[in-house]
């Protein structure tokens, strides 16, 4: 198995592009996935760049419905045309907004003509052998302070805070694919009945949200109820919080960046 991240903020080659968003492509030996599509095009120019033929992507994994995780899925569509796409239904039929620093749109924008590739998933399951998924994620463990900023519309036209039922978690031999982990990275690991080895996502961990106090808490915790799983981040992880987490986690917390290949 090995990963490579297509897009993220952040960037370990200056020929890649970077931007505000998440997309990494899964190897294994029986599917390719490709986990989340960025926001825009970018993922796919990167791919070109690293010499990755996108089109023998089986499977899209859409985490959740904000743009940042799904802006570039016409791009990819237009690129493949076989790929299914997995994805809450709450994800597609969702209208999302932040309010962080000023009200704005992060509703994602669905091709009409993907209907008969979308898989909809509201319920944890089997995709394919060895591929599954986790919906409907039980909360037990503190979500994150910055859902504090992210609302969706209901039925009556009114912004309501984002209790992320649109969100869905991957796992496929021993690697645990978190999107942002909105959800909360304890409460994605609770509800994952399989050993994970390996952590990959953000964290939507945002610096000058959680305490100190709260960081060392949740580090402690990791170390202590997953001593043996390595966790990977960027995107939403701040950087703040990154070096929070890292003192305590040490080389179990590791960063990547767009360019990045881990083989495993």
């Amino acid at each position: 198995m090995k990963w490579t991240v297509l897009s993220d903020n952040r960037s370990c080659d200056s020929s890649l592009e970077t931007e505000h968003g998440l997309s990494i492509l899964l190897q294994t030996e029986r599917h390719h996935v490709l986990l989340d599509t960025g926001a825009s095009d970018v993922f796919v120019r990167n791919a070109e760049r690293m010499g990755i033929d996108l089109r023998v992507v089986d499977y899209v994994f859409i985490s959740h419905g904000h743009s940042d995780h799904v802006g570039g899925l016409c791009n990819f569509l237009n690129v493949n045309d076989k790929a299914k796409v997995i994805v809450s239904p709450d994800a597609v039929s969702g209208q999302f907004y932040s309010k962080r620093k000023c009200l704005h749109s992060i509703t994602a924008q669905w091709p009409e003509e993907m209907q008969e590739r979308l898989l909809m998933v509201d319920t944890s399951c089997e995709i394919a052998d060895g591929l599954q998924v986790i919906a409907r994620i039980p909360r037990q463990y503190p979500m994150p302070r910055g859902n504090q900023h992210l609302f969706v519309r209901n039925g009556e036209g009114n912004d309501v805070p984002d209790d992320f039922r649109h969100e869905l978690a991957l796992y496929t031999e021993g690697l645990l694919f978190t999107g942002c982990a909105h959800s909360g990275l304890e409460n994605i690991l609770a509800a994952c009945p399989w050993p994970v080895k390996t952590v990959v996502g953000g964290f939507h961990l945002l610096d000058g949200h959680e305490s100190e106090e709260e960081l060392a808490d949740l580090s402690h915790r990791l170390v202590s109820h997953y001593p043996n799983t390595l966790f990977y981040t960027s995107h939403c992880t701040g950087d703040t919080v990154y070096a929070a987490l890292k003192d305590v986690m040490g080389d179990q917390l590791q960063a990547f960046s767009c360019g990045m290949t881990v083989k495993q």
